[in-house]
């Protein structure tokens, strides 16, 4: 580039042809591209590599220029980087006369390489003469965008409706109704004229009739994934979050709601959900759904089929969230009567497949295999050792197939499987390049000026469970001489310090019960006080049921370091956590929480924290093992409880995007 800068200046200097305004013109038009060149060859679009199109490019527009002739055609036919620098360099002492097309042409150019930003460009410019094909473009890119944009009364809106596409003509018309959010589920069918409005009308005022409807489609969406086909169906987010939200919203939360009445009365709303319809409430309800209505749920699809074959159900649901459905049923322990079910040969394929073909499969599922090694373990070694043998064969095979995903996958998988069957700790940590699983060094739970703090959180209840979960856990210091305990000024929390050992810290909220939610607000007024204070809990405790869960995990922050999930199925939040704070250690149960278990969990962490000691888990859950012996209700809830080392989901979530060279 300088070289040939040097040259060209030369060359314009010197040439006799050429007025003294005219060159002055040309080098600092020179001028202008080398500057140009230099501010933005660091930024995207803009590859140093541009150099040599973008100085042959400046020549051809030089010359074009002296004639007062349009530099758009040299706009068009390089990159958009090249033609942006360009268009700076002849604007001066008077505008080229192809500068205002060149910039339109530009901004083609530029939505070309960034199609998700081509409804914001429009918004801005709705008169650009090649706007219909860019909506069309845009839209089919990115359909929720084109949804947003349609509705409303803007120009922008105005020319979609009017488009020629029947995509983009259909997605105006559904978000021009005040329902459309309920067609969109229904976009792909609706295209192909397998659907109508008229049909998704009369039932979308119906909450069962509606999720029927969406089951149906989302099965038939499932089998057009498989061979031959293999085709992904439009807007199958959208199907799949309405039918997650529906299944919630009328099914699930009511009969968690109703957990302390008889199952005539509670499990009354699902009488008339056929089993795929069923299948799809657990599977979707992964992160709400109580333990007691999941095996309600679940024992009402078998009752309901003709003939009670687990592959029959998964061959009708052609094999959608399979996987999922496996891990929950080994995590409530009903992954053998599932196997059980069907003739050994079959539930062998059934394993088989739960493993084969992770190297293809998204990292959920993979997680779920990950995750469900634990609960199989523990209650079928023989099954456990069917599924570590079918993981170190399919690493072979990805590894003679050089199949970079399915070696990672299936090495990581092979290591936590066996550091899970056997007594002795291996360290994961050195193996798998993560940190350190089995113990956190004490010093990573300290602030700038030594305090271990902790924040608790606390619901109140109709039922008083949460009422009584708290004055269960002030019992835990009130007159031991290791703490005292203040209110805050406004009665909404409380400060649990320690006055022997090292400076612990302890901050819950009261479960008030009322209108407005005024536990809610206790936190919110703790969480303000943290923040102004500067105050960052490295401990996180969840106390209450598991709908809840989500107001916790809302609140904790990435300085966490330890977080227990003291709730039914809290096993089932680990990856929100992993997001928040990507190194957390997670203690959850896959089953019901109890204060018989969180409690002396509690203790002996506060107890390590106390001696200034490193928390080490499996001394830890040793020592508990123990101790819940004396009490077989509560040692059959302890078995449930999920310790850091053993949240196999979690380390390899962290193992994986670290072997991959993903950023967490």
């Amino acid at each position: 580039m300088i070289r040939q800068v040097d040259q060209l200046q030369e060359k314009i200097e010197t040439d006799s042809t050429l007025s003294g305004q005219m060159k002055i013109k040309n080098l600092r038009s020179l001028e202008t591209m080398l500057r140009g060149y230099n501010n933005h060859y660091r930024r995207k679009d803009f590859p140093a590599s541009m150099a040599p199109s973008l100085f042959d490019a400046f020549v051809q527009a030089m010359e074009l220029d002296r004639q007062n002739y349009s530099i758009e055609p040299v706009i068009a036919e390089n990159s958009y980087g090249v033609g942006t620098v360009l268009v700076d360099c002849f604007l001066l002492p008077s505008e080229n006369p192809g500068v205002k097309a060149s910039r339109v042409l530009l901004i083609r150019k530029y939505c070309e390489l960034h199609p998700d930003e081509i409804f914001s460009i429009l918004s801005a410019n709705p008169g650009l003469p090649f706007a219909d094909s860019l909506i069309i473009t845009g839209g089919k890119k990115n359909i929720r965008k084109l949804y947003d944009y349609a509705s409303g009364n803007s120009v922008l809106a105005s020319r979609i409706r009017g488009s020629s596409d029947s995509l983009v003509r259909m997605v105006a018309r559904i978000a021009s109704s005040r329902s459309g959010q309920l067609y969109l589920p229904f976009l792909d069918n609706l295209i192909n004229h397998r659907i109508t409005i008229a049909d998704i009308n009369r039932v979308k005022d119906n909450n069962l009739l509606y999720y029927k409807l969406l089951v149906r489609t989302r099965m038939d969406y499932a089998a057009r994934m498989l061979p031959p086909l293999q085709d992904t169906a439009l807007e199958m987010e959208a199907l799949t979050g309405m039918l997650q939200n529906k299944g919630k919203d009328v099914f699930v939360r009511e009969i968690n709601a109703l957990h302390d009445k008889p199952a005539s009365v509670r499990f009354k709303i699902l009488d008339p959900l056929t089993p795929a319809e069923l299948y799809y409430l657990i599977v979707l309800s992964e992160d709400e759904i109580y333990t007691s209505s999941y095996l309600g749920v679940y024992d009402r699809i078998f009752q309901r089929m003709p003939v009670p074959r687990g592959d029959s159900l998964l061959i009708e649901m052609h094999g959608d969230y399979f996987r999922k459905f496996i891990k929950m049923a080994a995590a409530y322990n009903k992954l053998d009567y599932f196997l059980g079910t069907m003739d050994k040969d079959n539930a062998a394929t059934v394993m088989k497949a739960f493993i084969i073909g992770l190297e293809r499969a998204n990292e959920e599922d993979a997680v779920d295999v990950a995750d469900s090694y634990s609960s199989i373990f523990d209650k079928n070694p023989s099954l456990a050792a069917f599924v570590l043998n079918e993981v170190k064969w399919n690493y072979k095979r990805n590894l003679l197939n050089s199949d970079k995903r399915g070696t990672v996958i299936y090495h990581l998988m092979e290591s936590l499987f066996e550091s899970a069957d056997t007594n002795q700790a291996i360290d994961l940590s050195a193996r798998l390049g993560i940190p350190p699983v089995y113990s956190l060094n004490y010093d990573s739970l300290k602030d700038d000026s030594g305090r271990v703090i902790q924040q608790v959180f606390f619901y109140g209840d109709e039922d008083k469970d949460g009422q009584h979960s708290y004055q269960d856990f002030l019992k835990l210091f009130l007159k031991k001489p290791e703490w005292k305990i203040t209110m805050n000024p406004t009665k909404e929390w409380i400060l649990i310090q320690s006055v022997i050992g090292k400076p612990v810290w302890i901050f819950a909220n009261r479960p008030l019960y009322g209108e407005d939610d005024p536990d809610d607000k206790a936190q919110h007024h703790l969480d303000d006080y943290l923040y102004d204070n500067k105050l960052q809990p490295s401990i996180y405790i969840h106390r209450g049921h598991s709908y809840h869960v989500r107001y916790s995990l809302k609140q904790i922050q990435p300085s966490a370091r330890i977080v227990i999930l003291g709730s039914c199925g809290g096993y089932n939040n680990l990856s929100e956590v992993l997001s928040i704070s990507p190194d957390a250690h997670i203690i959850s149960s896959k089953q019901v929480g109890t204060q018989s278990v969180n409690e002396p969990i509690l203790q002996a962490i506060n107890k390590d924290l106390l001696d200034g000691s490193n928390i080490e888990w499996m001394p830890i859950w040793k020592t508990l093992t123990e101790k819940f012996r004396k009490d077989p209700v509560a040692s059959e809830r302890f078995d449930d409880y999920i310790p850091p080392y053993k949240n196999l989901g979690v380390i390899f979530i962290k193992a994986y995007r670290n072997a991959m060279g993903e950023e967490d």
